[in-house]
């Protein structure tokens, strides 16, 4: 008998469902405290559901075959044991993609219609001067839009953008495979890589950054994208270009981005994730007028939970039958 063990603490309902997929398998709800595995203690689990980088190592579950995150990234893994095990870890990816590429294209439609400058003179009780210069639109029609990284989230946003008439470009680690073979949302997404107008190599990110009115940040953070955007990537955007990040903070060099900011290199940022969270009280970005701030939220939903579920019984039913895991973590890569 396969035991498993959750650590998320999923409403019965949920609990229902992934003991309804184990069948006659042990499911064994938990709760960490301090959001860590206790030293010293073991567990038989076969499968373990990870709700946060709390984690057994192999020698405390000596039975433990496969891990399944509660999120998209599992950077918080790279250090622990059971990274450098045998031991497979399967990621959430896929499931934050409606929200997460709503939330992308919320930014580039409140830069391009000026919406921050909206809210400022509706607090001030004033009626500007100059209105029709201040708050005429930059329609996105026509303009080019760059995803870096077109995973499940980068093809939600392209698929949500495609109507509005933007140019489309984004970077994929394997250029010459287009196609997505993650786990998605059913009617989300881009299946088989058709809606850019074109695809880049990673290695080529600078040059197709370069292109972009808009450019927003979809990766996760490995050693190889860890301050990606540094001072030089920077001073190659256009001068109109608003980046938007919903990925990771430590890919942007943010010393970096307040210089771009403060010096026009770029128009501005709609940021959701930063090097230091909380962001720091003392950062110049609170203070800047051509920065949306939101704190870490792009991924939350309120269907999340049973988001997480249904991929972790699709993959458990896998598992159980011997089976392809859906979002394998190459430990290479980093995700």
């Amino acid at each position: 008998m396969t035991n498993i063990v959750v650590t998320a603490p999923f409403p019965a309902d949920l609990m229902d469902k992934i003991r309804a997929a184990a069948g006659e398998h042990k499911v064994e709800q938990i709760e960490l405290p301090y959001n860590r595995w206790p030293a010293g203690q073991q567990t038989d689990a076969e499968i373990y559901y990870a709700f946060t980088g709390g984690v057994p190592t192999p020698e405390q579950a000596p039975n433990l075959r496969w891990i399944q995150a509660h999120w998209a990234g599992v950077d918080s893994l790279i250090d622990s044991p059971v990274w450098h095990s045998d031991i497979r870890i399967t990621s959430a990816s896929g499931i934050h993609a409606p929200n997460m590429a709503e939330y992308a294209l919320a930014q580039m439609l409140a830069w391009a219609h000026h919406i921050p400058s909206w809210v400022i003179h509706q607090q001030q009780g004033t009626w500007p001067k100059g209105r029709w210069d201040k708050f005429v639109p930059a329609e996105l029609r026509g303009k080019t839009l760059g995803i870096v990284g077109y995973g499940s989230i980068g093809r939600e946003i392209a698929r949500l953008a495609k109507p509005f008439g933007l140019r489309i470009l984004v970077t994929k680690r394997d250029a010459r495979h287009p196609e997505d073979n993650g786990y998605t949302i059913a009617g989300t997404g881009d299946p088989t890589g058709q809606l850019p107008d074109r695809i880049y190599p990673g290695e080529a990110t600078r040059s197709m950054a370069a292109e972009c009115d808009f450019l927003v940040i979809t990766l996760p953070l490995t050693a190889k994208t860890k301050h990606l955007f540094d001072e030089e990537m920077l001073r190659e955007l256009k001068s109109t270009c608003y980046l938007i990040n919903i990925g990771r903070g430590s890919i942007i060099d943010e010393k970096a981005l307040v210089r771009a900011l403060k010096k026009g290199w770029i128009a501005g940022a709609g940021l959701d994730v930063f090097e230091k969270e909380p962001l720091p009280e003392d950062s110049p970005l609170w203070q800047m007028d051509n920065v949306l701030l939101t704190p870490h939220i792009s991924g939350f939903t309120p269907k999340y939970d049973r988001r997480a579920v249904d991929l972790f019984t699709t993959n458990l039913r896998h598992y159980l039958a011997g089976e392809p895991l859906l979002n394998l973590v190459d430990r290479e890569a980093g995700y």
